[in-house]
């Protein structure tokens, strides 16, 4: 049901103009100490919105979250061995 999504974020002046982002996609957080909001919409349509969101005068930059298109599996995922025996022991 729900394809690829992708995170924008997009920094503000106000945050007054913070609700009008829902029709853009999701919003996901809004932090009012830095003035920026996250939003989450599909993969496909994230540059055209990128576009169109930054004409807004509200808006002083919007940036792509890379999450999507990072590596989540790690090299060297197994634990400690010798942390693995204190747990076991209790200490």
């Amino acid at each position: 049901m729900i394809g690829q999504r992708q995170g924008i974020i997009v920094w503000l002046y106000s945050l007054k103009q913070a609700k009008m982002l829902r029709r853009f996609g999701n919003v996901h957080y809004v932090s009012k100490k830095l003035k920026y909001a996250v939003i989450y919409c599909n993969l496909d349509e994230a540059e055209a919105l990128m576009e169109k969101i930054s004409s807004y005068s509200f808006v002083k930059k919007v940036e792509p979250s890379y999450k999507p298109f990072l590596k989540m599996e790690f090299e060297n995922s197994s634990p400690d061995k010798a942390k693995e025996y204190d747990y076991k022991m209790g200490i």
